[in-house]
């Protein structure tokens, strides 16, 4: 079995493809045969060219980071999370989230997704209360990663200039059901940053390792409560 990887050394640098050979082991996940591979006492590729370890992020292991995210034969997913017995193909792609700078290899810069809520000045200031009509949302977001996959496989979010994609409404809804002075100021960034891009294609509900209903943030946040 194979495993094509798109690597890049530097972010001035070009991309490139670089193929391995790996034994196929229905019980790992990708992100363990990038363990794997990294754990070689000298990493080759399908031509027997020397070359440097494999640049890519991991924490938990366990599908509770988001930090494993990349592109897997072309959909979004977390590395520890799929694995090689969901694969029909003899060959695996992987490639950086396309939506944010690459920094090397499978490694991209997501900060841009707490930048913007800083941008926004989504913060709780004073602390209302909790709303016991809304407990269930409010669990259901308050498990959101950032991972970026919401964003990268949304249609209307580039480069989050402008419109701040699905992590930041949920994020805009979370902290405006426990402010008690900023909720208004809150909705209106989120009708700025959200709701007037959003083309509710609702991939981001599709993609999402934590299955977050994204729909009743964006219907919480719409109807004001």
């Amino acid at each position: 079995m194979r495993i094509k990887i798109l690597r890049r050394q530097s972010s001035d640098t070009k991309p490139y493809w670089q193929e391995f050979n790996i034994d196929k082991n229905n019980e790992l996940s990708i992100a363990g045969v990038l363990e794997q591979l990294n754990s070689r006492d000298e990493l080759r590729d399908i031509e027997g060219k020397s070359t440097a370890r494999i640049e890519w992020e991991c924490s938990c292991l366990q599908g509770m980071c988001g930090a494993c995210a990349m592109v897997i034969n072309k959909r979004p997913a977390l590395a520890c999370e799929v694995f090689l017995r969901d694969i029909k193909t003899d060959t695996i792609t992987l490639e950086p989230l396309s939506k944010f700078p690459v920094i090397r290899d499978l490694v991209v810069d997501r900060s841009i997704i707490e930048d913007n809520l800083r941008k926004a000045h989504v913060y709780i200031e004073e602390f209302k209360g909790n709303n016991p009509k809304v407990y269930d949302q409010m669990y259901s977001v308050g498990k959101c990663l950032k991972c970026g996959l919401c964003l990268e496989v949304c249609p209307n979010y580039k480069s989050g200039e402008k419109f701040f994609g699905t992590a930041f409404a949920h994020e805009s809804f979370l902290v405006a059901s426990r402010s008690k002075t900023r909720e208004e100021k809150i909705r209106k960034s989120y009708v700025k940053h959200f709701e007037t891009g959003c083309s509710k294609s609702l991939s981001c509900s599709v993609v999402c390792p934590m299955n977050i209903k994204t729909i009743a943030s964006i219907g919480r946040m719409n109807k004001g409560k």
